[in-house]
């Protein structure tokens, strides 16, 4: 039988492990996906050997870890300094990173975007800021602290932390923080995050499965937006497909999965 996991601290939440069983179930394969929280992303690579895994997800905090201990990477992945997706390949675990096109597609419905703010400057704001990018988009990175920031400096970004960031005129916002996941938090000051919806058009929030209150303020501001659950649906499809070796259909993976958001409540 194959096994495969998702990774993260929390992960009691995910319904990562609904989709890709009922995949599993429907495709008629001998496997099943389960939830491991691990709390010190370091040992993740440790943990999914001693699973004997066959693949698994990894989901916040953990995406640079995996980056930093994986055997091999592939390119986007290596670009962007952050996995979400770990395939066992031979005597190898090889890191990839499907949040970025899973993201791009979740978006496809949102017209004229020229310029974006992403909020937090974790792994998966940096799989959005880089897809986003290479779409020819204006991106801009907001994050609490400095530290962070580099990478993006590195990649051409403009990125700011609270005391350098000032307001200014956005398409979209998305948040990335984890603000709102387990609490009733904002993103950022609720000032700010107020006066940056008045003029925007779009808002994205990563979370799925919660009205947080980032998407409450969206709301009570008129912006169109979404949560995170389409692009947890198609970085899934993807995933799925990476630990088959890319032989299924991913239309039928995508109509397997989507049973998943039908049984969440």
């Amino acid at each position: 039988m194959k096994l495969f996991s998702i990774f993260g601290n929390p992960v009691s939440h995910s319904i990562s492990p609904i989709m890709h069983n009922l995949a599993l179930n429907a495709l008629h394969i001998n496997g099943c996906y389960i939830k491991t929280q691990l709390e010190d992303g370091s040992k993740i690579i440790d943990k999914f050997n001693a699973l004997k895994l066959n693949g698994a997800n990894v989901t916040v905090p953990h995406k640079e870890f995996a980056y930093e201990l994986c055997d091999e990477l592939d390119e986007f992945a290596k670009d962007i300094g952050a996995v979400n997706t770990l395939v066992k390949k031979g005597n190898k675990i090889v890191g990839y990173n499907t949040d970025a096109p899973g993201f791009y597609k979740a978006i496809s419905s949102f017209e004229k975007i020229k310029s974006v703010l992403i909020l937090g400057a974790g792994g998966t704001a940096k799989a959005i800021a880089s897809i986003l990018q290479k779409n020819a988009l204006h991106v801009e990175v907001l994050n609490r602290s400095e530290k962070r920031l580099d990478w993006f400096y590195k990649n051409n970004f403009a990125a700011y932390n609270w005391d350098t960031f000032k307001i200014k005129n956005y398409d979209l916002i998305i948040n990335t923080t984890s603000a709102g996941l387990r609490d009733n938090l904002l993103p950022i000051d609720e000032l700010i995050l107020n006066q940056l919806m008045k003029e925007s058009r779009y808002a994205f929030e990563v979370i799925y499965n919660k009205t947080t209150p980032f998407l409450k303020l969206a709301t009570k501001n008129g912006l169109t937006h979404k949560d995170g659950s389409d692009m947890l649906l198609y970085q899934g499809v993807l995933a799925f497909n990476l630990f088959f070796e890319n032989k299924f259909d991913e239309k039928e993976i995508t109509t397997h999965m989507k049973g998943a958001f039908d049984l969440r409540y």
